[in-house]
């Protein structure tokens, strides 16, 4: 039997930032949420596209041709291949909708990547 999602208050279960958290899988898609504040890492997915949607604070999409600010209720698709950094303000809080096999910084490795293995269910 499967429970509804209350969005709210799997916010409300982490402090931790650009270190997604995994809420519902549908077919091969993972919804994630994650907060955010300041820039996470330059990076893209050869083979996956990755949809943000705010629901709190701005998140900046940054593009190698150019910025997408996305506020509140807002979302944006950046499609694979296409190479960006997201950037915060802070206690942004977004969602991703993303295939499974998308690797959270692509191929750019930092302290803040979050192998697939280690993301967390919520």
């Amino acid at each position: 039997m499967d429970n509804k999602i209350n969005i709210k208050e799997k916010f409300s279960l982490f402090t931790d930032e650009w270190t997604p958290k995994i809420i519902a899988q549908s077919n091969s898609q993972l919804v994630k949420v994650a907060k955010g504040s300041g820039k996470l890492v330059w990076h893209k997915h050869d083979n996956e596209d990755e949809l943000f949607l705010v629901f709190k604070g701005e998140l900046t999409l940054h593009l190698r041709e150019k910025d997408i600010v996305l506020k509140e209720g807002e979302m944006y698709v950046v499609h694979k291949g296409v190479e960006h950094c997201p950037s915060a303000t802070p206690d942004t809080h977004f969602m991703m909708i993303e295939p499974k096999s998308t690797a959270h910084t692509g191929e750019a490795q930092s302290e803040i990547t979050v192998g697939y293995e280690k993301q967390e269910w919520i």
